[in-house]
């Protein structure tokens, strides 16, 4: 599939580092205006020099998903340069310290994860709808994750973000289906990013990483340039009968049970 971008706007939130650099640098490889949010500064200047030579061109709008200021900056970009046709609400948290049993997580925590992880997705659906509707219609692409479809122990805030996702995609999908604005998700397995690491080194347990690696049919973690492409697919016209549905790339984990580790 080599759908080109010429000519689109997308947003990415979360998208200088892990997965979503990777569908920043996609959607600029294929001639996109990319307009990427992070936390990160440092990590947004990197993206845009490793982006330099591509046909396209990311923009990148630097601040926390945590405050809805972010969000406004961030859909201001995408209207200077022309609306908004794609907006890829990726961003997420999973900070080591949650991993505990639900009654132990501290409140704070749990406002964070379910503010980046969910209220955001629907600040940025509030924002750019109305230019979607504007302009004819588009397409959101919502993160999610297996942890919505099957969970695991000591997850509680991190699943019922991913789980809100889900049920947040199929709403929007029908809310928006007349107006031209697919809606849907996806739902990665483990991929091999920096939040992965980052949940690696703050488990106990160092055999974990490597018994998960094997409980995947295929024996590997993800590659993020692999979801990109479908990513990618799923915001093109190839797709233009898809809304409401979530989409699974995972290696077959949910094939097998999910979490099973023999």
């Amino acid at each position: 599939m080599t759908t080109q971008y010429s000519g689109k706007i997308v947003i990415v939130t979360g998208g200088a580092g892990g997965l979503g650099k990777a569908f920043s640098l996609e959607f600029a490889a294929r001639g996109a205006q990319v307009v990427c949010n992070d936390i990160d500064p440092a990590a947004g200047e990197a993206l845009l020099a490793e982006a330099s030579g591509l046909s396209g061109k990311i923009h990148f709008v630097a601040g926390s998903m945590m405050e809805a200021e972010t969000c406004d900056r961030l859909t201001a970009k995408a209207v200077e340069l022309g609306g908004v046709d794609v907006l890829c609400n990726n961003v997420g948290i999973q900070p080591a310290s949650s991993y505990v049993p639900a009654h132990e997580l501290d409140d704070a925590l749990w406002d964070a994860i379910l503010t980046v992880n969910l209220k955001s997705y629907f600040w940025m659906v509030k924002r750019c709808v109305p230019i979607m509707k504007q302009n004819g219609g588009g397409v959101i692409i919502n993160t999610a994750s297996v942890q919505g479809i099957q969970s695991q122990k000591g997850a509680a805030a991190y699943a019922a973000s991913k789980g809100g996702i889900l049920s947040l995609t199929r709403q929007l999908a029908l809310e928006y289906a007349e107006d031209n604005i697919r809606v849907v998700a996806i739902a990665p397995g483990t991929f091999d990013t920096p939040l992965l690491r980052d949940v690696a080194e703050g488990i106990a347990d160092k055999t974990y990483m490597e018994r998960l690696r094997q409980a995947y049919p295929m024996k590997r973690f993800g590659r993020p340039e692999e979801l990109a492409r479908v990513v990618a697919f799923l915001a093109s016209d190839e797709a233009s009968f898809m809304t409401g549905e979530c989409v699974t790339v995972d290696g077959g984990i949910m094939a097998q049970g999910g979490w099973a580790q023999g």
